[in-house]
């Protein structure tokens, strides 16, 4: 039991980071399909590894390079996983105008103006935002890599999924967790949050709400979402608590 639940998280870690997993863990394909639950585990690994760059970095250099190189390690880490699913997302709904269009839009590897923009605006938000946050900032990188992809979750679990193809981003999170694997998801999201103040704690209603605007807008244009769309879910939502955390 414990074995493999290893291997759905070496997984998760390979599909949604560049760390390498253990080169003698043989991971079968299905268990991709589970390794979702893992994803908030993974955020906290992504916003350890950030702080920390901030934390070496602050040292050396002013606060604001010091923000600049974490948000670098942090999109080096993931190989700008959830950066390329707002990019897509921006291009298709602002290129499409219809279901077809927008998905075939998302598809293309090449980056159109929408995407560029959105890429430099949500990267432009989150180095302001940081810059505006006083104390506890290495919390914050840690709590906002956490709860955005737990909102990606939620959004897996109450969402129906488009397409299921070869191409998509998405084929191992489109699976629907049990009662157990859900609370364990939400307590590693939460967890974090103890090492702030509780008023972090009511972050979680406008996170939720903006997540669940995404996706009903999603819905209306092309029925449902896609991976793409979960990862502009994680970046807004990553970005909205950075704000949360810049305006106490």
């Amino acid at each position: 039991m414990i074995a493999r639940e290893l291997k759905i998280f070496y997984a998760a870690i390979i599909f949604f980071t560049r760390i390498p997993a253990p080169t003698s863990q043989h991971i079968p394909s299905e268990l991709f399909l589970k390794c979702s639950r893992y994803l908030p585990l993974i955020g906290i690994i992504v916003g350890a590894f950030m702080a920390f760059i901030y934390l070496i970095s602050s040292i050396i250099f002013p606060k604001s390079i010091a923000i600049i190189l974490s948000i670098t390690a942090s999109i080096m880490l993931t190989g700008a996983f959830h950066e390329d699913g707002i990019a897509d997302v921006f291009d298709g709904f602002g290129g499409g105008f219809t279901k077809e269009k927008i998905l075939s839009i998302m598809k293309d590897s090449r980056l159109g103006t929408f995407g560029a923009i959105s890429l430099f605006l949500i990267i432009l938000l989150k180095y302001e935002a940081l810059l505006e946050i006083k104390n506890s900032i290495a919390y914050i990188m840690i709590c906002g890599n956490t709860i955005s992809r737990s909102a990606s979750l939620i959004i897996m679990q109450i969402g129906s999924y488009v397409r299921f193809d070869e191409t998509s981003k998405a084929k191992p999170v489109i699976y629907k967790m049990g009662g157990i694997e859900l609370l364990f998801s939400v307590i590693i999201t939460i967890l974090p949050l103890f090492f702030l103040k509780i008023y972090y704690f009511f972050s979680i209603i406008p996170i939720f709400l903006v997540s669940l605007m995404m996706y009903k807008y999603f819905f209306k244009k092309i029925g449902g979402y896609t991976g793409d769309c979960l990862g502009s879910i994680q970046q807004v939502t990553e970005v909205i608590f950075y704000l949360f955390a810049a305006v106490k």
